[in-house]
């Protein structure tokens, strides 16, 4: 019988809000040593994903996109609304301003090769399980999948 991600997701899926201080969110992933955190909105519905990924740009910074100065007109070689992301990113305060927003999710029932493809096709490290009405009800990691393939 092939295993589903809800045999092997964590269920005590914790979440905050985007209006949550971007400090308490990152005080709850070291006190409880997750690498992910749901984000949800008022009616709990999954919204976001915070994790150590969209940290990371606190402290590498963030480099403006080369251009060159032509005519009197600037030329980007990288696309100028990447760094301002970015940039907002680094600076945000709140997790909704940090947070990776319409993440991709998954039901319990979807197997566990299938909850991997995904992972490494799009290359995530968590992956909330959601229910019918896009609540989160647990979350699957890499970590999880390793586990899995450990236990067969």
């Amino acid at each position: 019988m092939t295993q589903t991600a809800a045999d092997w997701m964590n269920s005590d899926v914790l979440t905050v809000t985007p209006s949550t201080q971007l400090s308490d969110a990152i005080k709850l992933l070291v006190d409880r040593k997750l690498t992910g955190l749901a984000v949800v909105d008022d009616d709990s519905k999954l919204v976001g994903i915070l994790s150590e990924s969209d940290l990371m740009w606190r402290e590498t910074g963030v480099e403006q996109p080369p251009y060159m100065m032509f005519l009197g007109g600037v030329i980007y070689f990288q696309n100028p609304a990447t760094y301002d992301r970015d940039l907002h990113k680094a600076l945000g305060q709140t997790v909704g301003e940090v947070m990776t927003g319409h993440p991709i999710s998954i039901h319990p029932d979807t197997t566990l090769p299938n909850a991997a493809r995904i992972m490494h096709e799009k290359r995530i490290h968590h992956l909330p399980i959601v229910n019918a009405e896009n609540c989160p009800i647990g979350m699957i990691t890499q970590s999880d999948i390793v586990r899995a393939i450990a236990a067969v």
